[in-house]
């Protein structure tokens, strides 16, 4: 007589996902493969992510990809290697694209709030300060700026409002009249000639102005044509409405002379 293998037939009757093992003759025992779960006749296939996460970070998604087998990947606004995952604050990284000038605020997952600073206006991506401020910050008009400095002329610096015809900076650059100027002591005037006080005057509201009155004294003349707004005649607005908290700056392309 020899011992019957009930294993020998058919896998003994288990599950195909499990083993059979024979016990003594004639009997066996069926013991789910790793990675299955059940009492061997019937084996179901584990997912880990149905309890604790699969050991995933609650901020991260637990992925099954075979039997008791899974990965983590970390949600979207949080970085790490899914079992740890951080909070990714968009403010920590160039101020989260905000202005230099201006407060990032983290709001939601991958959302953040610019608001412009105090003593700054704008949208928060793009802030300014009064226009004296913005003289220097800006390439056109930082020779305008550096010419105010030396003759220490502030009046733009008060609360204002103020309007200004900035000649480009290229302009006050190659004009040979500013040395010329500068030497006989009269410089201050061509500068305030520039500037107008009480008013901030965007480009809009110069084309239904005809005169304004300068810081200088003398009368300012506007013309509008050929959708170009010409100061006496000559110096063209080129770059318009910059405006500050106290003032809005116009960019012209010919020195205004009293």
């Amino acid at each position: 007589c020899s011992a019957i293998d009930a294993c020998e037939s058919s896998n003994g009757g288990c599950s195909a996902k499990a083993e059979c093992r024979r016990t003594t003759p004639g009997n066996r025992a069926c013991v789910c493969s790793a990675g299955y779960t059940g009492d061997g006749i019937v084996c179901i296939e584990i997912n880990p992510c149905l309890v604790n996460n699969g050991g995933c970070d609650r901020n991260a998604e637990c992925t099954q990809t075979g039997p008791n087998q899974a990965v983590c990947n970390c949600l979207k606004g949080y970085s790490g290697d899914g079992k740890t995952c951080t909070y990714i604050s968009l403010c920590s990284q160039n101020n989260g694209g905000c202005s230099e000038f201006a407060i990032c605020n983290d709001t939601e997952l991958t959302e953040r709030t610019c608001t412009c600073k105090p003593n700054y206006i704008g949208d928060g991506f793009k802030c300014r300060g009064n226009i004296f401020q913005e003289l220097l910050r800006n390439s056109n008009t930082s020779k305008f700026y550096f010419h105010l400095e030396a003759l220490s002329i502030t009046d733009i610096t008060g609360p204002g409002p103020f309007t200004l015809f900035v000649p480009h900076t290229d302009v006050l650059n190659s004009d040979p009249q500013v040395k010329e100027w500068i030497a006989k002591g009269v410089m201050a005037q061509v500068l305030r000639y520039h500037m107008v006080g009480c008013a901030n005057l965007l480009y809009k509201d110069l084309t239904a102005i005809t005169n304004l009155t300068s810081l200088h004294g003398d009368l300012i003349h506007i013309s509008y044509s050929q959708n170009s707004l010409v100061l006496n005649n000559k110096a063209e607005i080129i770059l318009s409405d910059a405006v500050g908290t106290n003032g809005v700056i116009h960019i012209i392309n010919q020195i205004l002379v009293p």
